[in-house]
Order: structure tokens, then sequence, then C-alpha cells
């Protein structure tokens, strides 16, 4: 992949500089490898004993993969946070790759509410943005292609829209070890049990039957 190198570079310096602001609890001890089978439930994972740490608490391979993106949104995200590297616990940084179809690939609006995120493109043109909170509701948006960087605060509706005729593929950086996605659609109108059409209706300004085909759909 052209320029992985000076990709790499970027988010070396950006989850390097996210310790000082991490949304996560600084670590008190040089790590905490979390151990996802321990029977007490905390605010994270139990860290398992420091001596039974290994390399592999600390390292994931995958991310130079292309994923499939033949689904109905035209988009695969490959998550490295903490429940894939456990020795991210307590270090509040995380990251992703996600690949997109030509033509229309999107990773569709969500929010990550435990951390910021800062993109970066290798391939292709992605159109991507975020919507302040209220009252303003205002979108900001941008065109971003190979090498362009976005940031997306905290806890704000954000997507990424492939425009292009290519595949497109981009890197994000969270600032937290389990930054939690909650995409908007499936939230709302894939919950279980479902919210009340009635609610939704009234909500979105949509006839109740609509919005029974569009729950249908999750």
């Amino acid at each position: 992949m052209e320029g992985l190198e000076f990709i790499l570079a970027i988010f070396i310096l950006a989850t390097a500089s996210s310790f000082a602001f991490a949304s996560d609890p600084s670590p008190l001890q040089d790590f905490c490898v979390a151990d996802p089978m321990a029977s007490v439930s905390i605010n994270g994972n139990v860290c398992k004993g420091a001596k039974l740490a290994t390399a592999e608490d600390f390292s994931f391979s995958g991310l130079h993969i292309r994923k499939n993106t033949s689904n109905a949104v035209g988009s695969a995200v490959t998550p490295v946070n903490v429940a894939q590297i456990p020795g991210l616990q307590t270090l509040g940084i995380s990251m992703a790759r996600v690949d997109y179809a030509p033509n229309g690939g999107l990773n569709p609006p969500h929010t990550h509410p435990r951390a910021s995120e800062i993109l970066v493109v290798v391939e292709g043109t992605l159109r991507v943005g975020f919507v302040t909170s209220n009252p303003d509701n205002r979108l900001i948006t941008k065109v971003l292609f190979p090498g362009d960087v976005f940031v997306f605060p905290e806890g704000l509706i954000h997507f990424q829209y492939n425009i292009g005729n290519t595949s497109a593929v981009a890197f994000a950086g969270l600032n937290s070890q389990n930054p939690g996605v909650i995409t908007v659609a499936n939230a709302v109108f894939g919950s279980n049990p479902s919210i009340s059409a009635n609610i939704l209706a009234k909500a979105f300004k949509l006839d109740g039957k609509l919005v029974g085909n569009l729950q249908s759909n999750f």
C-alpha cells in the first residue's frame, strides 16, 4: 500500500498525543492486560497477572487485509480495540481500518460515545462529515483524498461516503480502549424490543406505516 509508512507515522503521532487527553482513566501501573474470562465485572476488564502477559497480548495482525464490502451499506470495519488487543486496557487508544465499496460505499451515520476520532484516507475519495449538537445541528463536511485527515469530535453523529468509482480505504484512531459504536439507523429502527412506531412516527414526522416498513428492514 503506497505511502503506508507516512500513514503509520501520522497515527503514531496522533495516538501518542491522545494520552494527555484520553477519555479512559489513566493507568496506575505499566499495563493492565484485560482478562475477559474473569468472573468479576468492573468498568472495563479485570487485569490478569503482569507476569502472565505475553507479546500476543499487545499485538494484532490483519490491517493489511482488504475486507468484503458486498453488504447493504457497502463498507466493512476492522476494529482494533481492547477486544482484539487485551493490552490496550487503560491506555486510552484504539484504531480501525474501514473499507468502502466503489460508487457509494457508506460508513453510515454513527457516534462513538466514549471517543473522538481522527481519520486518514489511504485510498479513494471520501465525503465525510459530522453534525453539531442542538440547537444548531450544523453539518460540517469535506471531500477527502489520499493523505487527507479529518477529526470527528466525541459523541457527534458522523459518516464517511465513497464518492469515487474505485474502492476506498481509511484508518481511524480513537482516544479510548473501547470507543463504542452507535449506528443511528440500527439503534432507532432496529432496537430490541422495537421502539413504538407511534413514538418514531412523531419524532421523525413520518407515517406510522412507513416506520413499520423501516423497522422491518433491521
